[in-house]
């Protein structure tokens, strides 16, 4: 097995029962701390055919697919764009992290656009989101003692720390954890077990790193130059794409290759 994403994953994300708009990866594989034996997340956008909406049998909202293939574990999930859109015109970081994966498998136009369109969708209040993230990850590695919920831990208010102070998103924690010492050796202890300890030594370091971060999170929201609300010329542009995409049916996808 291996941590990169395997190239058939587009393949497996298309196995659900309605087209796709886009599929990227998220999870540990986003995260850059993917172990030999993690599973694949894929998280997609699909469309419903417009009487699956308006009439009295309605489509699936969201789909969702769990597997096995090549020895790796596979989950996958999808929502219609119209429940996309509205969790995306919210304060989720996570599925704001989806649209702007760079880890894609398939994509369209309509991919395209909503990615243009995010920036503008960003606020002060996903700090909210990667506050209460931070606050689950770190009471199941109190828990547990397992590696992985630390690292979602920093991971988490490292990335809400970086979109309140810039605007983007950097979900990659080889990229973000570069002024914490021991985060590379957590990220190599991660890619050899899914479910592995904490390595001794490094609690006390992580519990001071975490109180910190979280402080840092609360104070970079606090002063964030970002807006109380989004754009509402951006809102109204989501509000044309579900109408336009859903009257006109599926674009043409692509298939890319994560790498």
């Amino acid at each position: 097995m291996t941590t990169e994403v395997p190239p058939w994953a587009a393949e497996a994300a298309c196995t659900l029962p309605r087209p796709l708009l886009f599929a990227t990866v998220s999870g540990a594989h986003l995260y850059g701390f993917a172990s030999i034996d993690s599973d694949l997340d894929l998280r997609a956008v699909h469309l419903l055919p417009a009487e699956e909406v308006v009439g009295l049998r309605t489509g699936p909202q969201t789909l969702q697919h769990m597997g096995v293939r090549d020895g790796v574990e596979l989950d996958v999930v999808s929502h219609d764009l119209l429940k996309f859109v509205k969790l995306l015109n919210s304060r989720n970081g996570y599925v704001l992290e989806q649209l702007l994966s760079p880890l894609v498998v398939v994509t369209t136009a309509v991919h395209a656009e909503l990615i243009s369109l995010a920036p503008r969708l960003v606020t002060r209040h996903h700090a909210h989101h990667y506050l209460g993230f931070a606050a689950t990850q770190e009471k199941l590695y109190a828990k547990t003692g397992q590696l992985k919920p630390a690292l979602y831990t920093l991971r988490v208010l490292l990335t809400g720390i970086h979109l309140m102070r810039t605007g983007c998103v950097e979900t990659n924690l080889g990229v973000l954890g570069t002024r914490l010492s021991y985060v590379p050796d957590l990220i190599a202890a991660k890619r050899e077990a899914e479910h592995g300890p904490l390595p001794a030594g490094v609690a006390g370091r992580l519990a001071t790193d975490v109180s910190r971060l979280r402080a840092e999170l609360e104070t970079a929201r606090d002063i964030s130059v970002l807006p109380e609300r989004a754009d509402p010329a951006a809102v109204g542009a989501l509000h044309d794409l579900v109408v336009r995409t859903r009257l006109r049916g599926l674009p043409s996808q692509r298939r890319d290759s994560a790498g």
